[in-house]
């Protein structure tokens, strides 16, 4: 008698599935909200040629991770938690050091008519926490967070968020609860 292997059994018949109604959702309102829809966080601003001193005092005064850098008003750069920590700290460079030389120069974008899912999925690709919303003629207008992405999708889309079991894929082998 030879052992089963189960290849001496059919297939089971492939079935066209339709997308989650959940995710097919989330997908449709990614694409047609837009950044402003979030409403980014108002940014706060620095000249170049301001020191690093006062850009530490404005985050923290405004509770902000990032700063945005500007020259003549418009954006120019970047300056966040991680720049203060690798290229001024770990360096052992001085806080009067200029934003213009530990900055992150010429940073990645989005504009508040922008589609939202273009914004998250530059955030993705590039492993931003922050992007700048500039206006047309590259003024800032505001920051979108990695924050307010999380808190848009648990706000929209909560059974998405909540419901889940931490690995999809994973049922309990008994009832839980009382």
């Amino acid at each position: 008698m030879g052992r089963w292997t189960g290849m001496d059994q059919p297939m089971p018949a492939q079935t066209n599935r339709s997308p989650d109604p959940v995710a097919r959702e989330l997908s449709k309102n990614l694409r047609e909200d837009n950044v402003a829809h979030l409403g980014p966080s108002a940014a706060l601003t620095l000249d170049a040629d301001a020191l690093v001193r006062a850009a530490v005092e404005t985050m923290r005064a405004g509770r902000s991770g990032c700063l945005l850098v500007t020259s003549g008003g418009r954006l120019v750069g970047l300056f966040t938690e991680r720049d203060l920590l690798t290229r001024v700290l770990a360096a052992g460079r001085s806080l009067d050091t200029p934003l213009r030389e530990v900055m992150t120069p010429s940073p990645v974008t989005t504009e508040l008519q922008e589609p939202l899912r273009v914004a998250i999925r530059r955030m993705q690709e590039g492993g931003y926490r922050h992007l700048p919303v500039v206006d047309g003629n590259g003024r800032p207008v505001g920051v979108l967070s990695a924050r307010q992405v999380v808190h848009y999708i648990v706000e929209h889309f909560p059974a998405l968020v909540f419901n889940q079991p931490p690995d999809p894929r994973q049922f309990p082998e008994a009832p839980e609860g009382a």
